[in-house]
């Protein structure tokens, strides 16, 4: 098992990834189709807009083979349809990093839309206790480079904005549709007690939403059984039943949920983090048999989650 000791190593290397300062395996991209529930579901009416499949499973295929490799495990086309995204829309995106679904996002929500990256408030970085001078400059940069790496993905896209939880502009509260959290909970919960991190996160979502907005939640889930302590996010694990009691707290109410991005073969230990599965490998990439045994689990099961901003 990979024990919690090696974590701030881990943390690093993953964080670092999704910021695109690392390469991740090589595997070979996979051929997407319209999800059989996309097609049944071609328009689908949500609150402002409406859902449209073809366009998603364009915006989606029209990427590199590179931006493909992980769609098999990261689901796109499904997530976003079960998030009830529609072009047009305005959404905010938690810790986008190397802009993965930014570019999806660009795509479908074209020049009428408008995408909104929010990153760590900007003394947290320090709180990670590893990242050096240099890196925590770099990490607060990319909170204003957001608009440009936007632009850069299609210039014919949304407007965009960035900011961080701690700094959204006071003109944008009532004015978002969608606020997606796609595996960007953990940290904010390892550093709630010391800092309130997720109340503030999810204050500034309620902030932003409109009323009836949604908030779509993937993250890697931590069972039940568990202890509490170590599903407090430093291992990367979160327990389904606190983040609903988090997002209650907040003035939210689950409205669905979908077994996406369930993996039954993952059933972490107290001993796990999540950075030991591909595609991180993080303790595990060097070590055959531990490789293996991690290979033949996969990536985290991750509970996806879909909340409505209560009236």
């Amino acid at each position: 098992m990979f024990k919690k000791s090696m974590f701030a190593s881990a943390c690093a290397l993953a964080l670092l990834a999704s910021f695109g300062c690392s390469q991740e395996p090589k595997v070979e991209a996979v051929t997407l189709e319209m999800p059989e529930e996309a097609s049944e579901m071609k328009v689908l009416e949500t609150p402002e807009a409406v859902f449209d499949a073809e366009r998603l499973l364009s915006a989606v295929q029209g990427r590199s083979d590179e931006d493909k490799v992980r769609d098999n495990a990261r689901n796109p086309l499904q997530t976003l349809e079960f998030f009830k995204v529609a072009p047009g829309m305005s959404v905010a995106e938690a810790l986008p990093g190397g802009g993965w679904y930014s570019k999806v996002l660009a795509s479908y929500l074209g020049s009428e839309g408008h995408l909104h990256g929010i990153n760590y408030n900007d003394d947290m970085w320090a709180r990670f206790g590893f990242f050096s001078e240099d890196g925590i400059a770099a990490a607060i940069k990319r909170t204003s480079a957001f608009p440009g790496m936007v632009s850069e993905f299609n210039d014919k896209g949304p407007t965009s904005t960035g900011f961080t939880f701690n700094s959204a502009p006071e003109e944008l509260a009532g004015t978002v549709d969608r606020v997606l959290f796609i595996r960007a909970l953990h940290n904010l919960s390892r550093f709630e007690t010391e800092a309130g991190t997720m109340t503030q996160a999810l204050a500034t979502t309620k902030m932003l939403l409109k009323d009836g907005g949604l908030v779509g939640v993937v993250q890697h889930q931590a069972p039940e059984v568990n202890d509490d302590k170590w599903a407090d996010g430093s291992a990367g694990y979160l327990k389904k039943s606190a983040v609903i009691a988090a997002f209650n707290n907040a003035g939210f109410e689950l409205l669905s949920e979908s077994s996406i991005h369930e993996n039954a073969k993952d059933v972490p230990t107290e001993d796990d983090i999540v950075w030991r599965l591909p595609p991180s490998y993080n303790g595990t990439a060097d070590d055959p048999e531990l490789k293996a045994a991690v290979d033949a689990i996969g990536e985290s099961s991750r509970m996806t989650l879909l909340f409505i901003k209560a009236k």
